[in-house]
């Protein structure tokens, strides 16, 4: 094991001694210094792990060297001792970017917790979160095999993200591959919870909260004449990707409530996101709105008449607002919204559609650009999150912020990153989603599909006699025998949505109030 190097800076370093002995018998080696000009050049010479440096030295005061090793070694962790407890002080050297900072006297256990905290950190997180994942493990198989409701669905789902989220930060594949088998064994039940269920659920006394009820159940209580309103509906944004991006939010805005509903099905845009603004489910959009509802097979835009869907359901909930609605598809729009922000002040509501998918992929039907540089599940966050930390969609929300406007966050539906195919076989008019299929003589494997015989049964329209609606399950994506192959290597690892998992199903609604 490698044993660890420690500068320590001080001009009565002598008086240190018995601290200094106290870690060399924890193995650790100290190069004692007593000036700054000496600690640069040392730093220079030597590969320390910390330094340790006063903060009151005369000659080179502690600001002055800690800025000098930070311009030669910015990564270098420097724990600053001070006698001092002037704020100032503090806010200079955290502004430095020390690691951390201790008041003198201190003694040797502190010391030691420092370097633990600094530089076993690593360790000891990844040996407790292992531990207490391991614990876990055994009660989420059985929740697994209790689960019997909505709510428990819910639940359990947001508890696997937590620990998902948790182990990536470790790197232990073994855990990993153990939480990813329990997460497809959810999918697995989940599936037969929604085949199940689902068709009960909409006209359930007890049900969740759905698309087409979104508005009413969470939207327009916020509402009101004194303050306004910006939500914001980020396309195809699954609940592990809002956990990363709530840091960010969380410096802008307090989080008053955070609900999960479930997307209608499809989980796809056209479906869901009309449901959100119509308040309505498909059968119905197509009975009371045949001018703005459009069918799979229909040709044009699915999603063109958001707003007109969005101001009829105001109107029909009896709502005397003002209200504006963008869909930004582009980074051209994004940056236009955000210059002109503060005009939509007079807003009770300002509704804002952000298409992140499309500006991330650049193409309406296909996602190679998300293929490549988002493999999983881990590498597709990380994206999600440097794309919004860089969005004009941060700059519409800190600006609405600066105007005291609520903000509330959701989306339309999930993805899930598809790794096995499923033959389906149809006439060429069937629809061409990978997760859902619709149209005449569809033929297909019975164990892989909830298939809807009658989808009025579900309110989905019935675009010709005899033809049902079909859901993939779990990971799977349609597949035609013709030219099966490639097609299946075009769009393995691919992310789509249209079918039943909990990762497109179950998503985020979050109310926030500005800080």
């Amino acid at each position: 094991m490698t044993t660890i190097q420690i500068l320590w800076v001080d001009d009565e370093i002598d008086l240190l001694k018995p601290h200094i002995l106290f870690l060399e018998r924890k193995n650790y080696e100290v190069t004692r210094c007593t000036n700054g000009a000496d600690a640069i050049n040392l730093v220079d010479d030597k590969n320390f792990d910390i330094v340790f440096l006063d903060e009151n030295m005369p000659g080179l005061s502690g600001l002055a060297t800690l800025s000098e090793i930070k311009q030669k070694q910015p990564n270098l962790p420097i724990v600053m001792i001070t006698k001092s407890e002037e704020e100032y002080i503090m806010e200079e050297a955290i502004g430095s970017k020390i690691t951390d900072y201790l008041i003198k006297p201190v003694n040797p256990n502190q010391i030691l917790l420092t370097l633990k905290k600094n530089l076993d950190h690593s360790r000891l997180v990844s040996e407790k979160t292992t531990s207490n994942y391991q614990q876990e493990f055994r009660k989420i198989t059985m929740d697994l095999a209790m689960v019997n409701s909505y709510e428990d669905w819910i639940d359990l789902y947001k508890k696997l993200i937590h620990w998902e989220l948790e182990l990536e930060n470790i790197s232990d594949p073994g855990m990993l591959g153990i939480l990813e088998s329990q997460k497809q064994e959810a999918n697995t039940q989940f599936f037969k919870f929604i085949k199940k269920n689902y068709a009960d659920f909409l006209t359930a006394h007890n049900k969740p909260t759905f698309s087409h009820t979104l508005f009413k159940d969470y939207i327009a209580p916020e509402l009101s004449k004194k303050q306004g309103v910006l939500w914001v509906i980020v396309d195809n944004l699954r609940y592990d990707q809002y956990r990363i991006l709530e840091p960010i939010i969380n410096n802008h805005y307090k989080k008053e409530e955070e609900h999960s509903y479930f997307s209608i099905l499809p989980t796809a845009t056209q479906y869901a996101r009309n449901a959100i603004f119509s308040g309505l489910m498909p059968s119905e959009m197509e009975k009371k709105h045949p001018n703005l509802w459009k069918n799979d097979t229909d040709e044009g835009g699915m999603n063109l008449f958001e707003n007109e869907f969005l101001t009829a359901q105001i109107k029909r909930l009896g709502l005397d607002i003002k209200h504006e609605y963008y869909k930004i598809t582009s980074l051209k729009n994004g940056k236009e919204l955000a210059d002109n922000y503060n005009g939509t002040k007079q807003n009770n509501l300002t509704a804002v559609v952000y298409n992140f998918v499309d500006i991330l992929s650049h193409s309406k039907t296909e996602m190679e650009v998300i293929k490549e540089l988002a493999g999983d599940d881990k590498a597709y966050r990380s994206l999600t999150l440097s794309w919004f930390k860089n969005s004009p969609l941060f700059e519409i929300i800190q600006k609405a912020q600066l105007l005291g406007q609520k903000l509330i966050i959701t989306t339309d539906h999930g993805t899930i990153n598809c790794k096995t195919p499923s033959k389906v076989i149809g006439d060429k008019n069937i629809s061409s989603n990978l997760r859902y299929k619709t149209g005449r003589s569809i033929s297909y494997e019975e164990k892989d599909v909830y298939a809807v015989r009658n989808p009025k049964d579900i309110f989905l329209p019935t675009i010709a006699m005899n033809s049902p609606f079909i859901f993939a399950k779990e990971n799977l994506f349609f597949a035609y025998p013709n030219n099966f192959n490639h097609f299946v290597k075009y769009y393995k690892n691919s992310y789509q949505h249209g079918g039943i998992s909990l990762e497109e199903v179950i998503i985020p609604c979050v109310i926030y109030s500005p800080k």
